[in-house]
């Protein structure tokens, strides 16, 4: 008769996403425009199948564009900016207002200045 130790399996947690970027980091682009997404959808009291079929999206991808665990193309962000009734360029207004607000604030006076607004091309 041989007794054996019992076997346990060996878990490893997954690591929790952070709402904020750690000390010193700038946040993620991605994690801010899936931000305003969410925001705006849950705003509006939507669900994400409905806003996701309007975009021609599938429910698991906007899900993660939302989560920041993917990074959008502007084609996608575009078609869920309109199925939230506003423009790519809305999305990307409100995402920069949100960037502002969480970045990590400058050491030097002159890093500090305005820098004007932000004009991207399709």
């Amino acid at each position: 008769m041989s007794s054996h130790a019992p076997h346990h399996a060996r878990v490893i947690p997954f690591r929790p996403v952070p709402t904020t970027p750690p000390a010193g980091r700038e946040p993620l682009w991605r994690d801010v425009v899936g931000d305003v997404l969410r925001r705006e959808r849950t705003t509006q009291g939507r669900t994400l199948k409905d806003v996701a079929e309007a975009a021609r999206i599938s429910v698991p991808y906007l899900s993660e564009v939302e989560r920041g665990r993917k990074e959008a193309s502007s084609e996608v962000l575009a078609a869920a900016a309109r199925s939230l009734g506003l423009g790519l360029g809305d999305v990307l207004s409100l995402a920069q207002d949100e960037l502002a607000h969480r970045s990590t604030p400058s050491r030097t006076a002159s890093a500090r200045r305005p820098m004007g607004e932000v004009r991207l091309a399709a």
